[in-house]
């Protein structure tokens, strides 16, 4: 059966997307299919142009005279050869671009709206979706992990970038160049301002930033990085942790080629139209774009407090909340933060930065399931928990977040309203737990059964959980409009 049939058209959406970014498909249209076919180009290219030398050489050492019919068609058959592999690549580049650029736009159209309190919504119901189809248990979490942290942090970078403008914390020229006379409380409504100057600015620095996140890591998925994280016969297990030089090594290797892959497998973009001022002036734009995203993944390794921490502290955050290593565990995502705090602490990133993205997510990330105490309207505590989703960015205290309820009295239900946890309520903070603590096992138990499916199979679960797997629940149908304002 199509998993699809069970989704509503938000999910359908988004698993889409998800579909032809960092998955191989059977069409070859995706991120990665794009990725593997320009490296496998380019040997390909390196072995072809090595060949068409040497037989050049060949030719040029026989004792045939320069001016001899055979030796001209020969001379003619090689350069035929290198025009039409040149033709071929340049082909398959345009290609390319023009799918990353068209992803990139449907990213925007399924991230923000027409006002800010939209373009929030949209992004929340997108981040808290990736997360929602993303296993957090059992063998697949890694690999998943993997194929979703691109979209993942794409999106986060955009509303880090909406929050450091508004901050008046963006100081790079080359983004105040297209924001021009647009004010920090201007921004929020800049494309009712100013549709033509929005459209620039779309163009000219979201998109290009959108590609230094997508490409990003793409360096790992050339052969050379395979072979070390596969190892030597191919059956090591790619996301184990490396030794320091490997790692090192691989770090390296990504760097390299994702800016090979940035520069050569998309390089600007093709203009199309008959106006040579228009021709000239296109071109210059797509160079800068190249060299504007191309600078970000230089600074990216060493930001400090330099603009490539947009991209930064979204890559930091999103390889915890959809960590790929054998150490995972759920519960510990709400952490994430104390991760990049220390990492701000040894200057890996800027501070002021981690804390414009805290303010954003909160301490929560989007589709986290939250366990919380219920209390009856005097805030008394009654002798159970319910469980919620976090639905919401810009939470008014980043330790409360804004959930969708998703059962209530120990029953699931898909319509639940909006509540904010307090954090005297949310279990996955000790103090709240220890509200729990005159309830009886026998109860606590009863609860569990009411709430977890297959029950029996885990007798591992904690009786006062700290947070719950909302996968299973979400899976239905009816319990994917988490977004929709309850009736």
């Amino acid at each position: 059966m199509n998993k699809k049939t069970h989704q509503s058209i938000l999910t359908a959406q988004v698993t889409n997307l998800l579909d032809r970014m960092f998955k191989e498909s059977a069409l070859k249209d995706t991120i990665l299919d794009g990725a593997l076919e320009f490296y496998q180009a380019q040997l390909a290219s390196e072995q072809a142009t090595q060949a068409l030398d040497n037989e050049a050489s060949n030719v040029f050492k026989s004792q045939e005279s320069p001016h001899s019919a055979r030796y001209e068609r020969r001379q003619a058959e090689l350069e035929t050869g290198r025009t039409q592999l040149q033709q071929q690549q340049r082909s398959a580049r345009i290609a390319r671009h023009e799918r990353f650029d068209n992803l990139c736009l449907e990213i925007l159209d399924l991230s923000e709206g027409e006002t800010f309190d939209e373009t929030n919504r949209k992004s929340a119901q997108l981040l808290g979706t990736i997360q929602l189809l993303s296993p957090t248990e059992g063998s697949h979490v890694a690999k998943t992990n993997e194929q979703h942290k691109p979209l993942y942090k794409t999106v986060l970078m955009l509303r880090l970038l909406d929050r450091l403008i508004l901050d008046g914390a963006i100081k790079d020229a080359y983004i105040q160049e297209f924001l021009g006379d647009i004010t920090p409380a201007q921004y929020m409504a800049f494309e009712a301002l100013d549709e033509v100057a929005y459209k620039a600015f779309r163009d000219q620095v979201k998109i290009p930033l959108m590609k230094a996140v997508l490409v990003q890591d793409i360096g790992t998925y050339h052969p050379e990085a395979q072979a070390l994280l596969l190892g030597e016969d191919q059956d090591q297990d790619p996301y184990r942790t490396l030794p320091v030089e490997e790692r090192k090594q691989l770090l390296q290797i990504n760097y390299r080629e994702s800016i090979k892959f940035l520069v050569d497998g998309l390089g600007p973009g093709e203009y199309f139209g008959n106006s040579k001022k228009d021709r000239v002036l296109f071109e210059e734009q797509e160079l800068r774009k190249l060299k504007f995203v191309r600078s970000l993944l230089k600074q990216a390794i060493n930001p400090k407090e330099g603009l490539a921490n947009v991209i930064k502290v979204p890559q930091i955050y999103c390889s915890i909340v959809l960590s790929t290593k054998s150490n995972y565990k759920y519960k510990l995502i709400p952490k994430v933060y104390q991760a990049l705090y220390q990492n701000a602490e040894r200057g890996a990133c800027s501070k002021q930065v981690v804390d414009s993205l805290y303010k954003i997510t909160g301490m929560f990330p989007q589709g986290f399931g939250v366990t919380y105490l219920a209390v009856d309207d005097a805030g008394n505590s009654l002798d159970r928990y319910e469980y919620a989703i976090v639905n919401h960015l810009y939470p008014d205290n980043p330790e409360e977040p804004v959930c969708r309820i998703a059962s209530r009295q120990l029953t699931f239900i898909g319509y639940g309203a909006d509540l904010v946890v307090r954090k005297s309520e949310n279990l996955y903070f000790a103090e709240s737990a220890k509200r729990l603590a005159n309830i009886s096992r026998a109860r606590l138990q009863e609860i569990l059964e009411n709430l977890v499916s297959n029950y029996q199979e885990r007798a591992e679960l904690d009786l006062i959980p700290r947070c719950w797997h909302p996968m299973e629940f979400f899976s239905i149908r009816t319990n994917q409009k988490l977004w929709n304002k309850p009736s």
